[in-house]
């Protein structure tokens, strides 16, 4: 009895295999997989789920939805960031100024007239403070000493070989090594929602331009800087650009504006910056103008991971900006309460 309900069960089970078979064409029937829906990938994953993250997200996704009434074509989605303190770390001392006065000790022994000049004469001198007391005019004088005399492309040589062995004097890492990973991010996700992102910075555009793509992957044609007068020259039979000691032109404060309309072309509808020095540039890309617009403010508040400044400091002063920023509707960024961290790993 055993040996036939044995028998049974192997014929019922071939019968089975069979009408399968025949009713599958031949072929055994497919087994759908059991799948889950992912997460959606968060863009910015080194920002916090703060009201700042939500409001880029939301602008985002309002001005690249065909459906929006805030719709924007995509090749005038223009997105501007300062550079200093807004991208990289700019205390104590602006880098390219660090990188100025480096610049100005090494040439020093062929200017002993420097010794009796001010401001080199502080500056050689270590005298922060009598630099300083020069103003403006004393910036400029070492701008012009370290910047100038020679081709553009051995100003290229002389920054990207400063670069590669500068230590920043508190976190001892290379000044390229501290671009702010959040931005880092926001930029890649701003360009892959059809975004064109510049740099619009009161800095050296020939100061910024051999490395920003490597570090920001903004290209040099999209930096947007501070300029020096520039001579066409034929040398030893080859074409050269000799700079010039002689300001061409300045792209800060109200200047960023028309170093937007001059070298862009386009107005932006998004813009980033960090201190009163971009407040011109807010101010054209955010007020009085139609359709959707972003204007954003990194603040300093994190003496711990970064440095904590805004009013008072004579690097990257953040006040007239920071009190206009409400009326404005400009996003205040945090970064002690926003950013996860502040520099790459």
């Amino acid at each position: 009895m055993i040996v036939l309900r044995s028998r049974l069960g192997v014929l019922s089970v071939a019968l089975l295999a069979i009408f399968l078979w025949c009713c599958g064409g031949g072929q055994p029937a497919p087994v759908e997989p059991i799948t889950t829906p992912e997460s959606p990938r968060d863009p910015l994953p080194s920002w916090n789920d703060t009201a700042a993250k939500s409001q880029i997200i939301a602008f985002v996704n309002r001005v690249t939805d065909p459906s929006s009434s805030a719709f924007v074509e995509e090749q005038k989605r223009i997105a501007t960031f300062d550079n200093d303190g807004t991208l990289w770390v700019e205390q104590p001392l602006y880098t390219e100024l660090t990188f100025a006065v480096s610049r100005v000790k090494e040439l020093a022994p062929t200017h002993p007239e420097w010794k009796r000049q001010e401001p080199f004469k502080s500056l050689l001198a270590g005298n922060t403070e009598g630099v300083v007391a020069t103003g403006q005019r004393g910036l400029v004088e070492i701008v012009l000493a370290s910047h100038t005399g020679m081709s553009t492309a051995l100003f290229n040589t002389i920054v990207v070989d400063w670069l590669n062995q500068a230590r920043h004097p508190r976190f001892g890492r290379p000044y390229t090594a501290l671009a702010y990973q959040p931005q880092l991010e926001l930029l890649a996700y701003l360009r892959e929602n059809g975004f064109k992102t510049f740099i619009v910075s009161g800095g050296s555009v020939d100061f910024m331009r051999p490395w920003t793509e490597r570090v920001y992957g903004i290209p040099p044609e999209q930096v947007v800087g501070s300029a020096v007068a520039t001579r066409f020259e034929v040398q030893g039979g080859q074409p050269s650009l000799l700079r010039l000691p002689e300001v061409a032109f300045v792209d800060d404060k109200a200047g960023k504006p028309v170093g937007i309309h001059h070298f862009i072309g386009r107005q932006p509808i998004l813009a980033f910056g960090n201190s009163d020095g971009d407040l011109e540039m807010l101010q054209w890309t955010t007020i009085g103008s139609g359709g959707a617009r972003l204007g954003l403010l990194l603040h300093h508040d994190d003496a711990e991971r970064e440095y904590a400044y805004d009013r008072d400091s004579m690097v990257g002063r953040l006040d007239e900006a920071l009190d206009a920023a409400p009326t404005a509707n400009w996003v205040v960024v945090s970064m002690k309460n926003d950013w996860t961290t502040v520099f790459p790993e």
